[in-house]
Protein backbone atom coordinates (compact mmCIF):
# COMPACT_ATOMS: atom_id res chain seq x y z
CA UNK A 1 0.00 0.00 0.00
CA UNK A 2 1.44 3.34 -0.97
CA UNK A 3 0.39 6.50 1.46
CA UNK A 4 -0.38 9.24 -0.67
CA UNK A 5 0.91 12.74 0.36
CA UNK A 6 -1.94 14.32 2.16
CA UNK A 7 -1.20 17.83 2.78
CA UNK A 8 -4.07 19.95 4.95
CA UNK A 9 -4.46 23.83 4.49
CA UNK A 10 -5.08 26.68 2.23
CA UNK A 11 -3.23 27.31 -0.67
CA UNK A 12 -1.67 31.14 -1.37
CA UNK A 13 -4.71 31.49 -3.84
CA UNK A 14 -7.38 30.87 -2.11
CA UNK A 15 -6.10 32.97 0.99
CA UNK A 16 -5.63 36.38 -1.10
CA UNK A 17 -8.95 35.55 -2.08
CA UNK A 18 -11.01 35.93 1.33
CA UNK A 19 -8.41 38.52 2.46
CA UNK A 20 -9.89 40.38 -0.76
CA UNK A 21 -13.39 39.64 -0.38
CA UNK A 22 -12.93 40.88 3.59
CA UNK A 23 -11.94 43.86 2.31
CA UNK A 24 -14.45 44.59 0.09
CA UNK A 25 -16.95 43.91 2.74
CA UNK A 26 -15.19 45.97 5.16
CA UNK A 27 -14.81 49.20 3.13
CA UNK A 28 -18.64 49.09 2.27
CA UNK A 29 -19.28 47.70 5.72
CA UNK A 30 -17.75 50.28 8.23
CA UNK A 31 -18.91 53.59 6.34
CA UNK A 32 -21.76 52.32 6.36
CA UNK A 33 -21.70 51.54 10.59
CA UNK A 34 -20.20 55.29 10.97
CA UNK A 35 -23.31 56.75 9.39
CA UNK A 36 -25.71 54.52 12.16
CA UNK A 37 -23.82 55.40 14.85
CA UNK A 38 -23.80 58.94 13.88
CA UNK A 39 -27.78 58.58 13.36
CA UNK A 40 -28.75 57.10 16.73
CA UNK A 41 -26.60 59.62 18.81
CA UNK A 42 -28.86 61.98 17.23
CA UNK A 43 -31.81 60.63 18.08
CA UNK A 44 -31.29 61.28 22.03
CA UNK A 45 -31.23 64.76 20.53
CA UNK A 46 -34.38 64.65 18.34
CA UNK A 47 -36.16 62.53 21.50
CA UNK A 48 -35.21 66.11 23.54
CA UNK A 49 -36.90 68.28 21.17
CA UNK A 50 -39.81 66.24 20.87
CA UNK A 51 -39.91 66.48 24.94
CA UNK A 52 -39.24 70.57 24.64
CA UNK A 53 -41.93 70.79 22.19
CA UNK A 54 -44.50 68.36 24.03
CA UNK A 55 -43.77 70.69 27.14
CA UNK A 56 -44.22 73.54 25.14
CA UNK A 57 -47.64 73.14 23.79
CA UNK A 58 -48.37 72.36 27.56
CA UNK A 59 -47.02 75.59 28.66
CA UNK A 60 -49.18 77.55 25.39
CA UNK A 61 -52.35 76.22 26.41
CA UNK A 62 -52.27 75.92 30.24
CA UNK A 63 -50.60 78.96 31.42
CA UNK A 64 -50.52 82.05 28.98
CA UNK A 65 -51.29 81.40 24.86
CA UNK A 66 -47.95 82.94 24.32
CA UNK A 67 -44.55 80.44 23.62
CA UNK A 68 -42.14 81.29 26.63
CA UNK A 69 -39.02 83.18 26.34
CA UNK A 70 -36.10 80.33 26.69
CA UNK A 71 -32.70 81.63 25.66
CA UNK A 72 -30.90 78.55 27.12
CA UNK A 73 -30.66 74.91 28.63
CA UNK A 74 -31.30 76.38 31.89
CA UNK A 75 -34.31 78.61 31.21
CA UNK A 76 -36.06 75.82 29.63
CA UNK A 77 -35.17 73.99 32.63
CA UNK A 78 -36.75 76.20 35.13
CA UNK A 79 -39.87 77.61 32.28
CA UNK A 80 -40.90 73.65 30.89
CA UNK A 81 -39.47 71.85 33.96
CA UNK A 82 -37.66 69.79 31.93
CA UNK A 83 -34.19 68.03 32.61
CA UNK A 84 -31.98 68.89 29.67
CA UNK A 85 -28.64 69.87 31.47
CA UNK A 86 -27.83 65.75 32.03
CA UNK A 87 -27.97 64.99 28.21
CA UNK A 88 -24.43 65.28 26.99
CA UNK A 89 -25.14 66.10 22.91
CA UNK A 90 -26.74 69.01 23.49
CA UNK A 91 -24.61 72.52 24.11
CA UNK A 92 -26.88 75.13 23.63
CA UNK A 93 -31.04 75.22 23.13
CA UNK A 94 -33.39 77.97 22.84
CA UNK A 95 -36.92 78.71 22.42
CA UNK A 96 -37.94 81.88 20.03
CA UNK A 97 -40.21 83.49 22.05
CA UNK A 98 -42.22 84.96 18.73
CA UNK A 99 -42.42 82.30 16.50
CA UNK A 100 -42.35 78.98 19.11
CA UNK A 101 -39.56 77.26 17.42
CA UNK A 102 -37.08 75.23 19.19
CA UNK A 103 -33.28 75.37 18.15
CA UNK A 104 -30.39 73.20 19.25
CA UNK A 105 -26.89 72.58 18.25
CA UNK A 106 -25.28 69.42 19.05
CA UNK A 107 -22.08 68.48 20.26
CA UNK A 108 -19.72 65.01 21.22
CA UNK A 109 -21.52 63.22 18.41
CA UNK A 110 -19.42 63.08 15.49
CA UNK A 111 -16.77 65.50 14.18
CA UNK A 112 -18.95 65.62 10.91
CA UNK A 113 -21.94 67.46 12.95
CA UNK A 114 -20.55 68.82 15.71
CA UNK A 115 -21.71 72.22 15.71
CA UNK A 116 -24.70 71.83 13.88
CA UNK A 117 -28.15 72.95 14.51
CA UNK A 118 -31.70 70.95 14.43
CA UNK A 119 -34.85 73.30 14.55
CA UNK A 120 -38.04 72.18 15.07
CA UNK A 121 -40.72 74.54 13.93
CA UNK A 122 -44.95 74.62 15.00
CA UNK A 123 -47.29 75.84 12.56
CA UNK A 124 -50.57 76.04 13.21
CA UNK A 125 -53.48 73.07 11.06
CA UNK A 126 -56.69 74.78 9.72
CA UNK A 127 -58.14 72.90 13.01
CA UNK A 128 -56.00 74.89 15.52
CA UNK A 129 -53.78 71.79 16.12
CA UNK A 130 -50.02 72.52 15.94
CA UNK A 131 -47.35 70.67 13.42
CA UNK A 132 -44.04 70.77 13.86
CA UNK A 133 -41.47 70.78 10.93
CA UNK A 134 -38.11 69.77 11.77
CA UNK A 135 -35.10 71.52 9.70
CA UNK A 136 -31.49 72.92 10.92
CA UNK A 137 -27.96 73.08 9.28
CA UNK A 138 -27.40 69.14 9.77
CA UNK A 139 -27.12 66.91 6.30
CA UNK A 140 -30.56 66.32 5.27
CA UNK A 141 -30.44 62.78 5.66
CA UNK A 142 -30.01 63.37 9.57
CA UNK A 143 -32.78 65.47 10.25
CA UNK A 144 -36.19 63.71 10.84
CA UNK A 145 -38.37 63.88 8.28
CA UNK A 146 -41.81 64.28 10.30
Amino acid sequence: MVKKNCRGGFSLIELLSVIAIMSVLAAIAIPMYKAQVISARLSEVTNAMSHISTGLVNYRREVTNAWPNCGSVADIQTSLGLALSALNRISSASVNQATGGISVTVTNIDSTVDGGTITLEPSTGVDGSIIWNWGGTLPPKLIPKR
